[in-house]
């Protein structure tokens, strides 16, 4: 079988695209998830009117474009997962408990382990729906960011949960330690997230960002840190890091967002203390609200334990 290779897409964009921003009319377009089309212009790969565009600059209607499209990505190859615990299965969902350095499905550059990969090696099955190399993610969880995380098995089950993570019906609640004491105590965050000017993998808090709300709640304060509840309107990559960083009180033991690594060293943090510990939604066969839940790993318990101890 001979290898895939790129295709060079020439297209006119259509009259009901006229004024919106490129990405979100390249993503429209080809079918691509809004950051996937801003990686393409990013990677030069997308030219407008023949010359190297920025994702932020507006079509018009009868504008051309050439658009390199990488070849489709694969499936995601079974490998088994250590620590990888089954919460609940049915014919429609599998609720896992993730742990750490677990990617939800294959990206770019990453060559860690998987949730999809982990599941197949297990036997189980997952739904077929969505792009190849993440078919059943219906949401994911950063590669070091642990807890609860639900992945669909029908194709039915995988439009209504979509729809329910699209529509901000799904209760997501984090816990998360943060640096100091924010105040207030209680707050929210809205402010648009988008990758980082640098490019260097991050993301920030920038004004031409998708829309982001995150809500917090403090639940413990300690001598040099706060444990906070944290309940996500939007879904952004690396919300809560990037919205508490933003706010000036990033997680414990996360350098990527300007923590202290001096702190970190001390609770024995080596990534950021942040798990997802309650995942609530309407269940794809009757809707009936199901909710699932999911202890501290021994790392961010450990941590806990050493603040604790010296407040």
């Amino acid at each position: 079988m001979s290898p895939e290779v790129s295709a060079v897409r020439e297209v006119l964009v259509p009259e009901g695209l006229d004024g919106e921003r490129l990405d979100a009319a390249l993503a429209r377009m080809f079918g691509l998830s809004r950051s996937r089309a801003a990686e393409l212009i990013g990677d030069g790969q997308v030219l407008l009117g023949g010359r190297a565009a920025a994702k932020s600059d507006r079509v018009l209607a009868g504008d051309f474009l050439e658009v390199t499209l990488p070849a489709p990505r694969s499936a995601p190859v079974p490998r088994a997962v250590d620590g990888l615990d089954v919460l609940y299965e049915d014919d429609d969902i599998i609720v896992v408990d993730k742990p750490r350095g677990v990617a939800a499905h294959p990206t770019p550059g990453w060559t860690g382990p998987t949730v999809i990969g982990g599941l197949l090696a297990a036997g189980h099955r997952v739904a077929t729906s969505g792009a190849a190399e993440r078919q059943g993610i219906v949401h994911r969880l950063d590669a070091n960011t642990t807890g609860v995380m639900v992945v669909a098995k029908s194709e039915r089950a995988y439009s209504f949960l979509k729809r329910a993570f699209r529509e901000r019906t799904v209760d997501k609640v984090y816990h998360a330690l943060v640096q100091g004491h924010p105040d207030p105590l209680r707050g929210t965050v809205d402010a648009p997230i988008g990758r980082h000017p640098s490019g260097d993998g991050r993301f920030a808090v920038v004004s031409d960002g998708r829309p982001s709300v995150t809500h917090y709640d403090t639940l413990e304060a300690f001598r040099a840190a706060s444990l906070v509840s944290v309940h996500l309107e939007t879904g952004r990559t690396h919300q809560i890091r990037v919205h508490m960083a933003a706010i000036r009180h990033p997680c414990c033991g996360d350098l990527l967002y300007g923590a202290d690594p001096v702190l970190a060293a001390h609770l024995g943090l080596t990534r950021q203390w942040l798990h997802a510990v309650e995942l609530s939604f309407a269940h794809p066969a009757d809707a009936r609200q199901v909710t699932f839940t999911s202890p501290y790993p021994d790392d961010l318990a450990h941590a806990l334990d050493i603040l604790r101890t010296e407040s």
